[in-house]
This record gives C-alpha cells, sequence and structure tokens, in this order.
C-alpha cells in the first residue's frame, strides 16, 4: 500500500478517540483528559547502518512511539515495511494502548517500524539490520520496561534474533525481553493462530449475544496472510463458507467455496491466489465490495474510506486488520446498518497471548496449548459482553464502546498513579 494512503492514520485515530469521548461524559466534560490520550508521550527515531552483502553500508530509518504507561509496561509490534511512516506508528501506538485496555491485561503501548522492505534482503542482511535495530534500543527495552513483539513482515526468526542479541547486549538470557519467538526460545504455544482465532471467538460471541451463529455465512477476507488464512481454515472448520479472498494484489472468487488449503499451499511457496484452479480473477480491492455475509479486512490501515464505504455489500465487518476504516467510512456503514466489529477488540488476541508468553516466560513455567486456548476463551467473552451492553448503555456503535470501555480503564489507572484527578 503507497505511503499516501496511511499519511492519515493518526488523525483518524484521534478521531476515533474524539467521538468516543463525545459519548463518555468523564471525557467530554474534561478536555484535558482528551489531550492527554490522544497523543503518544513520546516517539524515538533512530537510523540503523547495515553492510549490505555487496560490501556499502545503507542506513535504514527507525520509528518507535509509545503511547501510554498507565498501565506498565509497554508492549508493542515491530513491524518491517517500505511504507512504514511517522504518522503510521503513531497511530498504531495509540490503537494498541486502547487494545490492552479493552481486553484489560496490564500493559501500556507502543508501536515501532523500520522502513525496508524485507524481501529485497538477503538472510543475512536481515540478520543484520534486526541486531543492529536492538544495539540501538536496547538501554530502553527490557522485560519490566518495553516488550517488543512481531508484526508486518516480522516473525519468529526475527524475534529470536533480537532476543539474543539483547540477552548478550544485558550480558544474561533473557527471553521475556521479546515474545512471538521460535517454540525452542520460549515461545507460547497458540500464539501463530491467537490474532485470527480470537477475532473468530469474538465474532462468535457478538454473533451469539444477537441470536446468530457463523453457520453457512458466506465470508469475503482482504489479504491471504497469516491472520487472513488462519481465519479463513477456522471459518471453513465452523462450515462458513469463504467465496472471496485476496492477496497484495489480486483477488479470486468462487461461488460456491474456495479451497483452503490449496490457497495456502500456493502462498507457501509466494505465488498469488490466481494460480488458484477454478476461480474467477479481480483486483485485490475489488474484494471489499462484493457481496457478502461477514467481511474481514486483513491486510492494512485506510483499505474502507469515504471513496468506497457506500459500495461496501455486507452485513458485519470483521476487522483483523489495525485501522482499515476511515472515520468518515464509519459513518456511511453505520448508516448503512453495517456491524463493524473494531481491530481494537477483534484483532486484539495476539496481543493477549504475547502477554501470555511474556508471564510464561518470566515465571519460567509453561502452560498447554488448551491451557491457553482456555484462557483466551474466558478473556474474549468478558471483553465482548462488555463491550456489547457498553454500546446498548451509550446508544453507540461497536467501536466507540469499545474505546469507551478501554479509556475507563485508562484513566482509572491514571487516577491511582495521581496523573489525572
Amino acid at each position: 500500500m503507497k505511503t499516501e494512503n496511511i499519511q492519515d492514520a493518526f488523525e483518524n485515530a484521534r478521531k476515533q478517540i474524539r467521538q468516543a469521548c463525545d459519548l463518555y461524559d468523564e471525557c467530554r466534560l474534561d478536555e484535558n483528559k482528551y489531550e492527554l490520550i490522544s497523543y503518544p508521550r513520546r516517539i524515538l527515531e533512530v537510523n540503523i547502518p547495515v553492510m549490505m552483502d555487496n560490501g556499502k553500508i545503507k542506513t535504514f530509518t527507525w520509528f518507535r512511539s509509545q503511547h501510554n504507561d498507565a498501565r506498565w509496561p509497554f508492549k508493542w509490534g515491530i513491524r518491517f515495511h517500505q511504507d512504514v511512516n511517522r504518522e503510521e506508528v503513531k497511530a498504531l501506538s495509540m490503537w494498541m494502548s486502547f487494545k490492552c485496555a479493552v481486553i484489560d491485561i496490564p500493559l501500556g503501548w507502543g508501536k515501532g517500524g523500520i522502513i525496508v522492505n524485507p524481501k529485497e534482503l538477503s538472510e543475512n542482511e536481515l540478520e543484520k539490520l534486526s541486531r543492529g535495530y536492538v544495539r540501538e534500543l536496547y538501554k530502553y527495552i527490557g522485560p519490566e520496561q518495553d516488550v517488543p513483539a512481531p508484526d508486518v513482515n516480522t516473525n519468529p526468526k526475527i524475534m529470536s534474533w533480537m532476543m539474543d542479541e539483547y540477552s548478550l547486549l544485558v550480558w544474561k538470557y533473557s527471553p521475556g525481553s521479546f515474545t512471538g519467538k521460535p517454540l525452542s526460545s520460549g515461545w507460547s504455544a497458540w500464539r501463530a493462530a491467537a490474532t485470527a482465532q480470537g477475532g473468530i471467538y469474538v465474532l462468535e460471541e457478538i454473533l451469539r449475544l444477537n441470536n446468530d451463529e457463523i453457520k453457512g455465512k458466506t465470508i469475503a477476507i482482504q489479504w491471504a496472510g497469516n491472520a487472513g488464512l488462519t481465519a479463513a481454515k477456522i471459518l471453513s472448520n465452523l462450515w462458513a463458507i469463504i467465496v472471496w479472498i485476496s492477496d497484495s494484489k489480486w483477488g479470486i472468487y468462487n461461488k460456491s467455496w474456495l479451497k483452503i488449503d490449496e490457497i495456502e499451499n500456493l502462498k507457501s511457496q509466494r505465488k498469488s491466489v490466481i494460480e488458484y484452479s477454478d476461480a474467477e480473477i479481480l483486483w485485490e480491492k475489488e474484494v471489499l465490495e462484493k457481496e457478502c455475509d461477514i467481511l474481514i479486512p486483513a491486510a492494512l490501515e485506510n483499505q474502507i474510506t469515504e471513496g468506497n464505504a457506500g459500495k461496501i455489500n455486507t452485513k458485519i465487518i470483521l476487522e483483523l486488520a489495525n485501522g482499515p476504516i476511515t472515520p468518515e467510512a464509519d459513518a456511511i456503514l453505520n448508516n448503512k446498518n453495517i456491524m463493524v466489529i473494531p481491530d481494537i477488540l477483534a484483532n486484539s488476541w495476539g496481543v493477549m497471548v504475547s502477554y501470555f508468553e511474556q508471564v510464561q516466560n518470566n515465571m519460567n513455567f509453561y502452560w498447554s496449548a488448551e491451557e491457553i486456548d482456555q484462557r483466551l476463551k474466558d478473556k474474549i467473552t468478558t471483553a465482548a459482553n462488555a463491550v456489547y451492553s457498553t454500546s446498548k448503555e451509550y446508544k453507540s456503535h461497536l467501536r466507540s464502546a469499545a474505546y469507551i470501555v478501554s479509556m475507563k480503564r485508562i484513566f482509572s489507572a491514571m487516577k491511582d498513579r495521581g496523573e489525572v484527578s
């Protein structure tokens, strides 16, 4: 996605907070509270020099934003992407704070990103960049201060390199300094599927509260990445019908159903979905506008805007991506009575299991996948019900309700620390 499509992410995040504040008296009647939560506390910019395989040094720019530490310590994802920019990272750090609060885990949040296309780097260059990143940062992170995790284009191998470099620099083995590591380095069971599985649990609970179910629903998924494909497999097992799916350039359609195993095999070979054996081909963005019961944006920010929101033809949107809908588009979707299950609730479950990983690392005692899944379900049911009941209390859509639940918890922590009255 091009930079111009994400440059307003920060202002979009502030608008979403403003809308919730206007409904919530404690924030509406005290403008200071809005100011305190509508900007990150600090932003760091670092240039990382890397000796490339051709013997030349190339410098990569990295941004890190810390939004709010009332529910300390910080917990944040690292993305490697060519379109990373300062405003995007600020927005992501703010969304992450509200995610942690809405699912009620004791963490603040931030975000980090490096301007790089990792597909253009050799594995040796990627490792050098990852370790160089930690060398520039290690004084500011740690299990009790700030714990990075994977995000777009980062993975367990990269997290393992980073954890190893941090351990070397602080002179002690520190698995809790990074999450999303390989199982051999202290990764939590269930982490790989957590974001998608958690999102589907939220969807199931919201449908249940509306006397409905997933079985038989037609599904469109934008972006066959880890979250999108995992969600597709889970939904297929629940007897939903996946009819539309895309990658970063193309989309495909089959009116009966799409075979997710075949698509997963294509993506594992770095092939496009257009090589699927039996499907109609379309542009990636067209998937968003096709008729379905449930639409799942699982790509990047600002995919549904004022320009295409009127063409959206679904009943429910489950936001597995961060910030896929702009505030202007939200208003149009609300007028069309399309229910949006917001990102800060729908895709927050990767951080929940990431938090579980940190806890297990610090205890040096590990839970089974079944235990983690049950803990995840319990948290999801509680969070989904809190957001749903808040939406009824405030007569709001689910996004503002999720922000209100989060703000209540953040302001409570800030009061206890003496930051606000």
